[in-house]
């Protein structure tokens, strides 16, 4: 695993972004793990957020790409600090863009924020996690409506690896089979395991035996 990867999964523990126990998920699901994102609130886990994801993005997809789009509106933060790690890893300019829940018709009008869209405007979306794909769902015919504009891939920050809400594959896998594109992840719930198991962070073993046979019984309900 890449040495980035293990970084951010300890990062995710220490930000109290990823916890383990006994949780119960909006879909109802008994969860032993649950990740909440709003956690990263600080100046300095923001900017290490975006450096995670512009590695990320800079291994799946490269640097052929114009735009970092995200979903409002916990996408804004994700792909404003992004394109700030972009421009001082890799030296690339890389605008950011995100749509309006409700457009503006006044000053800087319209229903995007950020960067406008031009054809032939390649773009990677970015979010937290997805389980559904309901945000790419309202978010990409916006996109679609701003010209020739081609969505080269998603990433977001974990693979859950669960079945999506076709109930025959990762939900990942579902929004590539369904809209062409690639959806990718900065580390896997696999990646998490195999790295924390056994592991001490900030003070305590965070996957122990307990907790790992609890995840391992959730994906073979769950598992895609």
């Amino acid at each position: 695993m890449e040495r980035y990867k293990e970084e951010f999964i300890e990062f995710m523990v220490e930000s109290d972004v990823l916890k383990f126990g006994d949780f119960t998920l909006k879909s109802g699901r008994k969860s032993p793990f649950f990740m909440n994102a709003g956690a990263y609130v600080t100046g300095g886990s923001l900017k290490r957020l975006g450096e995670y994801y512009a590695k990320a993005i800079h291994e799946n997809y490269g640097d052929d790409f114009d735009i970092l789009f995200g979903p409002a509106y916990k996408g804004i933060p994700l792909a404003v600090t992004t394109a700030m790690a972009y421009s001082e890893l890799y030296k690339k300019q890389v605008r950011y863009s995100s749509n309006r829940k409700e457009a503006k018709d006044h000053g800087d009008a319209g229903i995007l924020l950020g960067s406008p869209m031009k054809d032939g405007d390649r773009v990677v979306m970015i979010e937290d996690v997805t389980t559904s794909g309901k945000s790419i769902e309202e978010t990409l015919p916006v996109i679609k409506a701003q010209g020739d504009v081609k969505v080269i891939g998603l990433m977001v920050s974990l693979n859950r690896q669960e079945l999506g809400l076709g109930g025959k594959m990762a939900a990942l896998d579902e929004i590539t089979e369904k809209y062409g594109f690639p959806a990718r992840a900065i580390v896997t719930m696999s990646e998490v395991t195999e790295h924390l198991y056994g592991r001490d962070v900030c003070g305590k073993v965070v996957i122990d035996d307990a907790i790992k046979t609890a995840i391992d019984g959730y994906y073979r309900t769950y598992g895609a």
